[in-house]
């Protein structure tokens, strides 16, 4: 029976690509975000004003800003209707800041107007947790025990955490455009610092992308390890 070695799984080797796009995901948007934070939008208006003002002409008085901690930590949060913004966007007036802002706002707008790949995404987070934490311990006690059956509901759990990835692909990328779209339209960011706020948003979307990719080369390398491609050593 085959099960990874104690010191060396080669199927390690399956996740080098995805380990690589993370790396430079994370550090294009850093970058990124760095460079835009340095360059003022025209208005002067800040991150807070910008999706205070997004939200209230879209009738969602209801939904609150709040300010958080962390670097990059901006979110939505579906379960409180909450924007929360990094201090440096909640603040800041660059470009990268305002884009932040408006991208957080465009996932309240979905939520508010039924985005299918939103909800689906929200519904599944339960699944997706419980795939995450078991998927692996299932997997490997399933090997050891010789029960390709576990092995396999291991393998099937997390193409939860797989699923969970590809459909906030779509999520991520229509926040991203609608952000663009709103921050254009109702004029406050003209083409020219659009171009910069876009370069932002878009190194932000790649690290999900990163994210969805290295969830699917795990998943190939369970498959490997459980058996399920004809690659078990007996």
């Amino acid at each position: 029976m085959y099960f990874p070695g104690l010191f060396f799984d080669p199927t390690m080797i399956l996740l080098i690509p995805g380990i690589i796009l993370a790396l430079y995901a994370q550090g294009k948007v850093q970058s990124t975000f760095q460079r835009y934070s340095q360059i003022l939008s025209q208005r002067g208006i800040t991150g807070a004003q910008v999706a205070r003002s997004i939200l209230d002409s879209y009738g969602l008085y209801d939904v609150e800003i709040e300010m958080t901690g962390g670097h990059l930590s901006d979110h939505y949060d579906p379960r409180t209707r909450k924007v929360r913004l990094s201090s440096e966007v909640y603040r800041g007036t660059s470009l990268a800041s305002l884009g932040v802002a408006a991208h957080e706002v465009g996932h309240a707008i979905q939520h508010d107007t039924g985005y299918l790949p939103l909800y689906i995404r929200n519904g599944i987070i339960p699944v997706t947790q419980i795939g995450s934490t078991l998927a692996f311990p299932l997997l490997l006690i399933g090997l050891l025990m010789g029960s390709p059956s576990l092995a396999q509901l291991g393998v099937l759990l997390f193409t939860a955490v797989v699923f969970f990835q590809l459909i906030t692909l779509p999520v991520e990328y229509n926040a991203s455009s609608r952000a663009l779209s709103i921050l254009d339209d109702q004029g406050f960011l003209n083409r020219e610092e659009l171009f910069g706020t876009k370069k932002v948003l878009d190194a932000a979307a790649l690290t999900y992308v990163a994210a969805a990719l290295m969830a699917f080369l795990n998943l190939l390398r369970l498959l490997v390890i459980s058996g399920m491609l004809g690659n078990r050593e007996d």
